[in-house]
């Protein structure tokens, strides 16, 4: 019998999908730089499915990729050419909320938004959100340790799971649900699988951690006349408040194209040259405490020029738009490099400054757009007008090893930077990573590609 054959058999010819243009979807990123060809695309149902597809699947000696919400950027959930993509689209299912604990187990498809409105008439939230939360999948945002807008007050995806479920590439099922507080009993396996981007296991479920929702909420936007005038007021409004959630930058060449792509009007007068979007979050309203803060901070920081305030829920989601409008705004004007790195702090304004012309001495006539999470050092680099992939990425992500940061911040490594693995990770260090996936992945079943050049 074919693959396919023993694959209806197995999960449901309906669940096997062949036809072109259906599986067409599934072959590209949203970003539409990274194009592939899937042989067939399984939507198991459950746990049990995941491992006969992989059973099947390492039986044929066929690879598997597996696919969330594809909202990734670097190439790690799209099939190359000849892959059997695994969707987790039907692994939906949300249990019962331990409001005692504060935790819930949920299916390795079921999106952060499906996830926010399980549990906020509960009172709880979750610590990880950006943009995409419409169509990103926990079981993704564990594969690649999202982080998002959150981490400042949260952490990563890694500080929110607590145990999880997930397949082996032959066919194995391992599940450390339980979610003691204390469990000391050799290798910490969840934690191994977290951020391993699919080339370990299948991730089928997880139980995460969940925190108390914080309902009172103020947003702030700072108009600053330098870069370094932006991290100098955020290091003087953390010490002031313990409500900071969120720490978000983008330049004025950034605010521009957004709002010719949305058709937002200026969010306050004049044009300068870096802003600063802060939100508090408490369980009383934080705005006096906000105000406070920024009343302080403005005397000390004399390239702080200008402040908007949102206290209610529309005026938040308006200051809100401005930032998260960014990545659909470029993506409107062309096919970026997209380059997600993590730069330290001492180094920042120093590489806001000089990442333009890194860009543009590789690209000429490039136009670089720069936002991110400034509290981690998180820059997201964007680089539109040039096919030159390649030597954009070379060359800036070289730059930011030479400043001794990260390659990859929240996106993982996937099959766009796999050639520069080494500029963030020892020799010794990839030795090692490639014995744990020949360890559990011997026949090479899982995202074969992604994390390591073949």
């Amino acid at each position: 019998m074919t693959l396919e054959a023993d694959l209806s058999d197995a999960i449901g010819e309906r669940h096997v999908l062949i036809d072109p243009s259906v599986t067409a979807s599934y072959e590209s990123d949203w970003t539409r730089r990274f194009v592939g060809h899937a042989r067939c695309v399984v939507r198991p149902g459950d746990i049990r499915d995941v491992g006969s597809v992989l059973q099947l699947c390492s039986r044929h000696g066929v690879a598997v990729v597996t696919q969330g919400g594809n909202t990734g950027l670097v190439g790690g959930s799209v099939p190359r050419g000849g892959e059997v993509v695994l969707s987790t689209s039907r692994m939906g299912d949300i249990g019962p909320v331990d409001v005692v604990t504060g935790q819930v187990t949920v299916g390795a498809g079921v999106t952060l938004t499906a996830l926010q409105q399980a549990i906020r008439p509960l009172g709880l939230d979750f610590g990880v959100d950006f943009a995409a939360r419409d169509s990103a999948t926990i079981g993704g945002l564990v594969s690649t340790n999202a982080g998002g807008e959150r981490v400042l007050r949260y952490g990563t995806m890694r500080q929110q799971v607590v145990g999880l479920e997930a397949v082996l590439a032959d066919g194995s099922p391992l599940s450390r649900l339980e979610a003691l507080p204390k469990e000391n009993t050799g290798y910490d396996l969840v934690g191994l699988l977290t951020g391993s981007e699919g080339t370990l296991a299948v991730i089928t479920a997880v139980r995460v951690r969940l925190w108390p929702l914080l309902a009172h909420r103020t947003v702030a936007l700072l108009a600053l006349e330098t870069t370094g005038a932006a991290l100098e007021a955020l290091a003087e409004l953390k010490p002031r408040l313990g409500s900071l959630e969120a720490a978000e930058l983008f330049l004025a060449d950034g605010l521009a194209l957004v709002r010719d792509h949305t058709g937002l009007p200026a969010p306050m007068a004049g044009e300068h040259v870096a802003y600063l979007l802060v939100e508090c979050a408490d369980r009383v309203d934080p705005s006096e405490a906000l105000l406070e803060a920024l009343g302080e901070v403005s005397t000390l920081v004399p390239g702080l020029v200008d402040i908007v305030v949102g206290e209610d829920a529309r005026s938040r989601r308006d200051l809100w738009r401005y930032r998260e409008a960014h990545t659909e705004s470029i993506n409107a004007n062309g096919v970026p490099v997209k380059l997600d790195v993590a730069i330290p702090h001492s180094q920042l304004e120093r590489a806001l400054e000089e990442l333009p012309g890194i860009a543009a001495a590789a690209a000429p006539g490039a136009r670089t757009i720069i936002f991110g999470h400034l509290n981690e050092g998180n820059l997201h680099v964007n680089v539109l007008g040039t096919s030159d992939h390649q030597g954009v990425s070379e060359a800036v992500l070289r730059y930011v090893a030479s400043l001794h940061g990260s390659i990859s911040a929240e996106h993982g490594i996937g099959r766009a930077k796999t050639q520069w693995l080494s500029l963030s990770r020892s020799a010794t260090e990839i030795a090692a990573m490639r014995s744990i996936k020949t360890a559990l992945d011997p026949g090479q079943v899982l995202n074969p590609g992604v994390i390591f050049k073949d």
